[in-house]
């Protein structure tokens, strides 16, 4: 496999773990903690060596990503397929539209950059940074005309808890689409090249269960 295809997969997979997390807490109002904490801890990982230390430095760190990378990709059975897919899309549509607003980058930057001292003292899944995260979205990504839609129980998105997480894996969300771009991810891709992304997605959740 080519190095560049593996990091955009590992990218990609960031994205589809976070919109696959949104889609669980907005109709459950939990999702996996380990999955939950790999996605709000990559929106800190600004100077990583490797595309991997984005999400912890081990492949099962991201295992849920590249597990519903490949499902979601190879089929869209089941309505949650759908939402999940259609989350992703538009996580990476709206990316581009950020990396064109130097200023909103900024703004996003700086303000994870003060959360960091939350992030160090309290874990990167407490309800305090959660809350700082998620109205970093609602203050920045949330203005542009195009808005993510959240499908789910309206009375489980309607809990201020849930609607910070579902922001702030958003947000964790658009840092892995700005990942995958970096690593030369293009839309295209997922259509023209969409059967040796999901291959490889199979082959590296498969490393990590036996890791």
């Amino acid at each position: 496999m080519s190095r560049a295809l593996r990091d955009q997969t590992l990218a990609l997979a960031g994205v589809f773990q976070a919109a696959n997390l949104v889609q669980q807490i907005a109709h459950n109002g939990q999702c996996n903690q380990a999955s939950l904490e790999t996605s709000i801890r990559s929106l800190f990982a600004t100077n990583p060596e490797h595309t991997l230390d984005v999400y912890g430095g081990e492949l099962r760190d991201i295992q849920e990503g590249l597990v519903t990378l490949s499902s979601v990709l190879s089929q869209q059975s089941k309505q949650q397929d759908i939402e999940v897919l259609r989350y992703a899309l538009n996580l990476i549509h709206l990316e581009s539209k950020l990396n064109r607003r130097s200023d909103m980058l900024d703004v996003i930057g700086s303000r994870i950059d003060q959360a960091r001292h939350t992030a160090s003292h309290f874990g990167y899944t407490h309800p305090n940074l959660i809350s700082n995260l998620g109205s970093v979205y609602a203050d920045t990504i949330s203005t542009f005309r195009m808005r993510i839609q959240v499908s789910g129980n309206p009375a489980i998105l309607q809990q201020e808890e849930n609607a910070a997480k579902v922001r702030a894996l958003l947000l964790s969300g658009i840092r892995s689409a700005v990942l995958w771009r970096q690593t030369g991810g293009r839309r295209w891709q997922l259509i023209f090249s969409r059967k040796k992304v999901i291959r490889l997605a199979r082959e590296l959740a498969e490393e990590a269960n036996r890791s």
